[in-house]
């Protein structure tokens, strides 16, 4: 049976410098964030590394956190938010490279089913960078870190109907785009 997670005493005991706290804190949240930096990042390399910076954040910051009505998730979700809005900002400063790596097939795939399932997240994802950039923090929370409405409402400070106004016009507008491409 997995033990209860009380987040404000593995908090209070990570602020103490409790080193198994921060890993508490790190496993639980590890799997949330870095969905939610694949969704918004959609490259494996470049999530892990903002998932790191994400963690490193967090670590050295969370002396001063408080918990004045917001929960620590939001305030997590929020250094997460942060560091992929800095990280797209340098990125779109470099010059894209593709490894060739990606071009060498696996041959233990099924490559027809591969290719159509990396087709299908491809459209996916650039049917979701034309949307605007709240609706595409909603969809990332939502469905990238598996964030209830709630929680997302907190993490991006809307109120939830909002959040909820924000993911139905994004779901319409997506399923417009992906049968249109």
């Amino acid at each position: 049976m997995v033990p209860e997670f009380d987040e404000r005493a593995v908090v209070e005991a990570a602020q103490r410098g409790d080193h198994s706290a921060l890993t508490r804190l790190y496993e639980f949240y590890f799997p949330r964030v870095y969905r939610y930096v694949i969704a918004r990042l959609g490259n494996n390399e470049d999530a892990e590394d903002v998932t790191e910076e994400i963690f490193l954040k967090i670590i050295d910051n969370i002396g001063g956190f408080s918990f004045r009505g917001l929960p620590f998730g939001a305030w997590v979700f929020r250094i997460a938010r942060n560091e992929v809005v800095s990280h797209v900002r340098r990125s779109k400063n470099r010059s894209a490279t593709t490894q060739i790596s990606e071009f060498i097939p696996d041959p233990s795939e099924d490559h027809v089913l591969t290719i159509e399932t990396q087709f299908t997240i491809a459209e996916v994802r650039e049917a979701t960078e034309r949307l605007p950039e709240a609706q595409r923090q909603v969809i990332a929370c939502r469905f990238g870190a598996g964030l209830n409405v709630a929680e997302t409402a907190r993490a991006l400070n809307k109120s939830e109907n909002n959040v909820k106004v924000l993911q139905h016009k994004a779901i319409a507008k997506l399923q417009t785009l992906v049968r249109r491409d």
